[in-house]
């Protein structure tokens, strides 16, 4: 049951969940907001990851199939006025539901093994809405897990959150790794390092993309600097065949991320395998 409504934004509840929304709070209780039905729902679908939800009476009529599962998984269910509800929320327009959230990243060693064959490293991307969109992009392209470097923006970070569109849920995710022992890690597992950037010899269509593959994707400003190259066994560009001076992270990760997905579900004849073989 949800009991009586939080109307206080400044009780102990609302004070805990809200100081969510700063890195330094998300890393000491291992904690992360997910807000809006499509984030919750998909959380829900891992065992114990979802803490507690928080629900506007509007909202826990319109998605009684969420509350109903939430309350099926022993989740509490907290009712917000709207007024708690825009205090927690991280969004102009709030959809009333957002969950607490336990962390879901996993070592990296998990994340990536001898049987990945597609990899997404995110290395100097600030940008929480990029980082997020290329999270969700690999889930769609079929990655086997998505790395956020030491130096990257924060996965739990609540625009990356909702940028993700439950893709965070999805496949194995892993964090705070350096860039050297990521790269090391994956080319000891088997995949060839490529890093996205604007400056490589080699075009996207002049490189093999059949065999296991990481995909190394950098700042949106500045690309990759040379170390972060250095470690890539090959640095290839996105074509521009028209005038446009260059496309944004989250487009070049699109389009190398499904040219691989491409060819490797593509035999050599050029037939195409089903999916269920990618």
């Amino acid at each position: 049951m949800a009991g009586s409504e939080l109307t206080n934004i400044k009780s102990p509840r609302v004070k805990a969940a809200r100081r969510l929304t700063k890195r330094a709070f998300r890393d000491r209780d291992r904690s992360f907001l997910a807000e809006g039905p499509q984030a919750v729902r998909e959380a829900l679908t891992l065992d114990g990851v979802v803490v507690e939800l928080f629900a506007t009476a509007e909202a826990e009529a319109r998605h009684a199939d969420l509350v109903a599962a939430a309350g099926a998984a022993g989740v509490p269910l907290l009712r917000a006025s709207g007024e708690v509800m825009a205090e927690l929320a991280q969004t102009v327009t709030p959809q009333g539901l957002l969950a607490v959230c336990r962390f879901v990243h996993v070592p990296l060693e998990t994340a990536v093994t001898a049987g990945s064959t597609l990899v997404a490293v995110l290395a100097h991307v600030r940008d929480p809405g990029n980082a997020g969109t290329v999270l969700r992009t690999a889930d769609a392209a079929g990655a086997d897990a998505v790395v956020f470097t030491d130096a990257s923006v924060d996965p739990y970070n609540g625009k990356c959150v909702r940028a993700s569109a439950g893709s965070l849920f999805h496949l194995p995710v892993t964090t705070g790794a350096g860039a050297a022992h990521v790269a090391g890690h994956l080319k000891a597992s088997g995949l060839r390092v490529l890093a996205a950037d604007g400056a490589g010899e080699l075009t996207l269509d002049e490189v093999d993309l059949s065999g296991p593959t990481a995909w190394i994707f950098g700042n949106e400003a500045w690309g990759l600097p040379p170390d972060i190259l250095a470690l890539a066994d090959e640095v290839v560009r996105v074509p521009i065949h028209g005038r446009a001076e260059s496309l944004n992270l989250a487009t070049a990760a699109a389009v190398c991320l499904y040219a691989s997905a491409r060819s490797q579900r593509t035999d050599p004849a050029g037939v195409r395998r089903p999916a269920s073989a990618g």
